[in-house]
């Protein structure tokens, strides 16, 4: 009789931008275990607001931190970006991208600055469904991560359903303390104290911070912020294609020959 051919576990790739040892990483990780080969290749240092940047203008630098698990000096889309095309560091593509759990959160108009969403987005692009996990710095990442579990789960036996649809792009933000619930929901609106502080160093030379903190605002019903505002984990698929519709009027109007 032939021997059957076992079955090969998905492998799940993981990245983040809190770095390859940050706490909601290292949660993730032992909490996809279950579902199948886990690699990680994360930022060696934190990268948060780092968006989409690729590292083009220097090489970059792999280094093994512990059996499967990879620390790259560069950026969460680099990181995804070495992991998918390296020729020899994974043993085969991976069915899944996961990014996070992001030790901050990552709602509404902070899509486009997450480094976060970007390690996600990067295998989305490249036709690998991806989810990104972020929840409250003072959050519980181990019990998020039995969360995410079961999300990433219904992601692998939605695509193993549908093996040629589009990879999707999934943001997911756990709310701080015990979720009332899970809503799926569209981006909300993140607004943050537009600030510039300029200061002097010792030597009476300029430096700068930017970016202020958050603004207590009245999200809209239905939005992920809303829904974090109710206490609901947020469930929310981003579109990679962010062109408007070919018969706009705005589009149509500057598409005009001069």
């Amino acid at each position: 009789m032939a021997r059957r051919t076992a079955r090969k576990l998905p492998l799940i790739l993981i990245s983040n931008d809190d770095g390859v040892s940050a706490p909601g990483i290292r949660a993730l990780a032992k909490a996809l275990e279950r579902l199948g080969e886990v690699w990680v290749v994360a930022p060696e240092i934190e990268q948060s607001g780092m968006s989409h940047a690729l590292t083009l203008s220097r090489p970059l630098r792999l280094r093994e931190h512990a059996p499967r698990v990879w620390a790259l000096d560069g950026t969460p889309a680099d990181c995804t970006y070495v992991a998918l095309h390296h020729a020899t560091l994974l043993p085969r593509p991976p069915s899944v991208v996961v990014s996070g759990i992001n030790m901050g959160l990552n709602l509404g108009t902070d899509v486009f600055y997450s480094g976060t969403v970007a390690a996600a987005r990067e295998g989305a692009l490249r036709g690998v469904p991806a989810m990104a996990f972020s929840m409250p710095a003072r959050g519980n990442a181990g019990a998020c991560a039995v969360r995410a579990r079961a999300m990433v789960a219904r992601l692998l036996a939605w695509r193993e359903a549908n093996p040629t649809a589009a990879a999707p792009l999934v943001n997911v933000n756990f709310p701080d303390g015990r979720a009332k619930g899970v809503r799926a929901c569209s981006l909300g609106v993140r607004e943050y104290e537009n600030l510039v502080e300029i200061r002097n160093d010792p030597r009476g030379r300029q430096y700068l911070w930017i970016g202020g903190p958050s603004v207590v605002g009245s999200p809209a019903e239905g939005t992920d912020t809303a829904a974090y505002e109710a206490g609901y984990v947020s469930v929310t698929t981003l579109r990679l294609d962010l062109g408007r519709d070919p018969g706009d009027a705005l589009a149509l109007a500057l598409a005009k020959r001069a």
